[in-house]
């Protein structure tokens, strides 16, 4: 098994039952999520960094919620026009968008 260098985690609201609803799922969480998995793939980063959907942290009036480890960097209120900025400045960059942190 490949070990990630980045864990990018995305709430998308999803509860133990399988059902996805909540703030996050309704602030297009599963559309951010999958344009991390697109960008992931284009930029050819597939065994360096993985992305998974999350229930809920907690902060739902932050959300969309996205972390990433092992920066543990929290972004709120991202959008999906907000995942290439991150994935350039952030995950290949190295420097967290702080207009986005919480």
């Amino acid at each position: 098994m490949n070990k990630p260098k980045t864990h990018i985690f995305v709430c998308t609201s999803s509860r133990p039952n399988g059902q996805q609803k909540g703030h996050c799922h309704t602030k297009n969480g599963v559309e951010i999520m999958m344009k991390f998995v697109e960008e992931i793939e284009e930029r050819e980063l597939g065994g360096e960094v993985f992305v998974t959907n999350t229930g809920c942290f907690g902060i739902c009036e932050k959300g969309p919620i996205v972390v990433v480890y092992p920066d543990n960097i929290w972004y709120g209120s991202v959008s999906v026009n907000d995942v290439e900025e991150i994935m350039e400045e952030h995950i290949e960059g190295g420097t967290p968008v702080k207009r986005l942190e919480i």
